[in-house]
């Protein structure tokens, strides 16, 4: 086993977060060492399923409408740097309650941020979008802005620019173990083939967050979700990217779900249910699809969308990283300040990488960021008890 100290930063994990903080740091000059125990843009996390959505009136908190505005900057310009299609614009509608939590929580952020929006009856969704039924008591919050992400492509153009600008970075080798200095600079990576050197550290590597952080206070808990994409019983082209927005609808005690317009002319919708409690850890979760998966997403589109309720074209399955409250973690080590940390992106994370990228590339060089993330600090955790 060979020592190598010559590496400014090293990133473990080149999922979502990590491949930008390796673009990132690439971008600033950093000698940058990646390290992913998978293929590039891999099935086995998180981050992968043709389309992830994309929305700026965030119902979850108005905190995180700064950090996706800068988000769409920043994909705007890795789209231009690489020439891919990775961001589409389709409009987006939460649909639900008048005073549920997800029309409520989309109008507080677009209000307190000035974000354009409409909110529409029954009556106008059925003029507007008639693929939807909503009951006489639903609203829809539509934005125009919202749209989706081709994640395994921005996962591959954020590795290929943080490659052409040096970084180092090394697929199918997983980090058996790490260790830091007291001195808070330093640190020392080992994996199956040699022990790598660097100032800072990042680990950014979703459901096996708790076996190489065993013993950091911020919970963390992976669950099994199904996706599923299904050809529409009528009226394909009704399901294009061009007449069909994105939306998250959450009906009245029923779990929250979205779903996607087809991205391709041979393609299907896709749609997923957003909660769920069936844990699992990545060497445990059963990738199979049940009879209860398939049930559970036709009893939510059932009488609300029905022209999509009809084959099954085919499915996916993928973890989510869930914390207590279903906030990020995007922190440093409580006992390192040389290690980064983000964790917890709970199925809501992946638009916000580009971001996250930049955050992480601040913490790991400067050791501060100037973008304001404390709603994400994993002390709150601790302060909890």
């Amino acid at each position: 086993m060979t020592l190598e100290s010559t590496f400014d930063v090293i990133v473990v994990g080149l999922g979502a977060m990590g491949s930008a903080t390796a673009y990132q740091l690439s971008k600033r000059g950093a000698k940058v060492l990646g390290l992913e125990a998978f293929t590039p843009a891999h099935d086995k996390g998180s981050s992968h399923g043709e389309s992830r959505i994309i929305r700026q009136a965030y119902f979850e908190d108005p905190a995180y409408v700064p950090l996706v505005l800068r988000a769409y900057e920043l994909w705007d310009q890795l789209q231009e740097e690489s020439n891919e299609n990775l961001l589409t614009i389709t409009g987006g509608v939460a649909i639900g309650p008048t005073k549920g939590t997800l029309v409520t929580g989309c109008l507080r952020s677009a209000t307190k941020y000035g974000l354009g929006h409409d909110l529409f009856d029954a009556k106008e969704m059925r003029r507007r979008f008639p693929q939807f039924a909503l009951t006489e008591d639903e609203v829809a919050f539509y934005e125009e802005k919202a749209g989706y992400l081709k994640p395994e492509e921005c996962i591959r153009q954020h590795l290929r620019g943080a490659s052409r600008r040096g970084a180092d970075l090394r697929f199918e080798e997983p980090v058996l173990s790490w260790t830091a200095s007291q001195e808070g600079d330093g640190i020392s990576v080992t994996t199956e083939r040699q022990s790598y050197h660097a100032r800072s550290l990042v680990i950014s590597v979703g459901p096996w967050f708790a076996e190489l952080l065993p013993d950091v206070a911020m919970p963390v808990v992976v669950s099994r979700r199904v996706l599923f994409w299904l050809k529409p019983l009528y009226g394909s082209s009704n399901f294009d990217r061009g007449v069909f927005p994105i939306f998250l609808w959450e009906p009245e005690g029923s779990p929250l779900f979205y779903g996607l317009p087809r991205i391709s002319e041979n393609g299907s919708p896709k749609v997923g249910i957003h909660s769920g409690n069936e844990t699992c850890t990545p060497s445990t979760i059963d990738r199979r699809i049940h009879p209860r998966d398939a049930s559970a997403i036709r009893s939510a589109i059932g009488t609300r969308i029905p022209a999509l309720n009809g084959e099954i074209s085919h499915t996916a399955t993928c973890m989510y990283t869930m914390t207590p409250d279903e906030h990020f973690i995007i922190d440093t080590h409580p006992n390192y300040p040389q290690v980064s940390l983000a964790a917890g992106f709970s199925g809501h994370g992946f638009k916000f990488s580009s971001v996250v990228g930049e955050i992480l590339c601040d913490l790991a060089m400067t050791r501060e960021t100037s973008t304001d993330i404390r709603i994400f600090s994993g002390s709150r955790f601790r302060k909890r008890g």
